[in-house]
């Protein structure tokens, strides 16, 4: 048996490496994926925002299906979806079927992600033993994110964009033989029925909504598909409530906010991920684009934010000890405010360690946030909720990403393209400031300055430039407004009296890893 359990850990520990190395590394080949597949600004959106959202959207239901099948098929079968997804975005020679491809990689993180704690919480019954399984585990997520701008950077240098994909092939399989061959099945005692009509309402809603906010950049925010998108959205939001409502086994209980501090932990989740995390994006982007750096340098200049949190989520979890949930989680999304602040203010010519001190503070704001949110969701549940508690906890995050990668994206185009016009006014391409503002904001730069005359590609990139550069500013704001209201809300929301932390290590751990 111990043996066996050393396998588990180390099997859920490549999983959610995996995982979490795939967000990370995917931001610093945008642009040579923007290359590769003559891909528009949209079209990196989505291939973020893609996987985000179809991991938000079938985590509750892979937690269910877990419970009903067994934790270790499911985590299997996830990882057997994860790599052959993998696979398809590895061979994708246009941006919609790597689009599609990262979608069906995000179905497969979901099965994965809602298994890995319930197959530790099997393998480790005894609370001394858990606790250094946990700690293994929770070291390994965070190296993932710490490593993952600079092994996306190696790979993409010395073997191609793909390769931050096919690289998933060999360890998946090395990953899939121990969980088959050394990993013991678990199950739910009791577990309910399938919520098929709440993933499909709750996926709609997610991907009208996102869908909306992407292409509102391109086909304008009153143009027949933004509206309807926006309507299908609102339409599978309120289904999706009616259902949990009257469902016996609702994969999202009603009962779950009768503490209002779950409320509160999920605008604090929401909070973080829609800014710190949605930004990394428009970050590499910057680096890549604006200042010229290679896939590696890019990667080794966002080591300070990566760092940060490493290393302040390690301190806010003894922190969380002996101070008030709320008090950790409102400073740390009131440093990741100042922290995107000090980001912003950029001008033409900055070097990068214009954003050191605030990726800097705003790790530390992440660091502060993300255990102890965690935290109080968990201890604000029975213990027969926690797992449902811990699911709510990743899909808000997950929400988060995607929600706030299309909404700042919305802004960052209007800005761009405003900016672009401001700097084209009163020199000889005036006269096309529309056509190259637009094309700027669609991400088509490099296509633009192949077309225009040699005299006139120095005005244009200078305004390309200051465009994004002014779009980023911009963004940078927004977010940190987001963090200001968020630090602010959580306040009167996460009540120390809702939380119960009387059994750490028991059965609230067990039913939290369910789901």
């Amino acid at each position: 048996m111990a043996r066996g359990r050393w396998w588990t850990l180390g099997v859920v520990c490549v999983g959610s490496f995996m995982l979490l190395l795939d967000v990370t590394i995917v931001n610093i080949a945008l642009p040579e994926i923007e290359s590769a597949l003559d891909a528009t600004l949209t079209d990196l959106q989505w291939v973020v925002a893609a996987y985000a959202v179809a991991l938000s959207a079938a985590l509750l239901t892979a937690g269910s299906l877990a419970d009903k099948f067994g934790r270790r098929a499911l985590f299997s079968w996830g990882m057997v979806l994860f790599c052959v997804a993998s696979f398809l975005c590895g061979v994708a020679g246009d941006p919609l079927l790597l689009i599609l491809a990262r979608a069906l990689q995000g179905v497969g993180g979901a099965a994965m992600l809602a298994t890995s704690l319930a197959l530790l919480a099997a393998a480790y019954p005894e609370s001394k033993d858990r606790h250094i399984a946990l700690a293994v585990w929770g070291a390994v997520s965070g190296a993932a994110l710490a490593v993952g701008p600079l092994a996306g950077g190696l790979l993409v240098e010395g073997a191609g964009w793909r390769w931050i994909f096919l690289v998933n092939l060999p360890v998946g399989a090395l990953a899939l033989l121990a969980t088959v061959t050394r990993v013991d099945e678990s199950r739910a005692p009791s577990a309910g029925r399938i919520d098929w009509p709440g993933f499909l309402t709750l996926g709609t809603a997610l991907g009208s909504l996102s869908f909306a906010l992407l292409r509102a950049n391109e086909e304008g925010w009153g143009s027949f598909q933004v509206v309807g998108a926006f309507v299908v959205a609102a339409a599978g939001l309120a289904l999706f409530v009616l259902v949990e409502r009257v469902r016996r086994d609702p994969m999202l209980p009603g009962s779950v906010f009768t503490r209002i501090t779950t409320t509160g932990a999920s605008v604090g989740v929401l909070a973080m991920s829609a800014t710190a995390f949605a930004l990394l994006l428009y970050l590499t982007l910057y680096l890549q684009t604006v200042l010229g750096l290679e896939p590696l340098a890019a990667g080794l200049r966002l080591l300070p934010l990566t760092l940060s949190i490493f290393v302040a989520s390690a301190l806010a979890a003894r922190l969380g000890t002996v101070l008030p949930a709320r008090w950790l989680v409102s400073s740390g999304l009131a440093c990741i405010g100042v922290g995107l602040l000090l980001m912003g203010g950029l001008d033409v010519g900055d070097a990068w360690t214009a954003l050191l001190a605030g990726q800097l503070v705003t790790g530390l704001g992440v660091g502060l946030v993300n255990p102890n949110v965690v935290a109080a969701a968990m201890g604000a549940v029975e213990p027969s909720r926690a797992g449902i508690a811990s699911g709510l906890s990743n899909t808000c995050r997950s929400l988060g990403i995607a929600v706030g990668i299309a909404s700042l994206g919305a802004v960052f185009a209007d800005r761009v393209r405003d900016g672009v016009r401001e700097e084209l006014s009163g020199t000889p391409l005036s006269g096309r400031a529309d056509e190259l503002s637009d094309a700027v904001s669609s991400g088509q730069v490099g296509e633009v300055i192949g077309r225009l005359p040699p005299k006139e590609r120095g005005v244009f990139s200078h305004a390309a430039e200051a465009g994004f550069i002014d779009g980023l500013n911009s963004i940078l704001v927004v977010a940190a407004i987001v963090a200001f209201v968020g630090a602010v809300a959580v306040l009167p929301l996460i009540r120390s009296r809702d939380i119960d932390t009387s059994d750490p290590d028991g059965e609230r751990m067990a039913m939290t890893a369910g789901h």
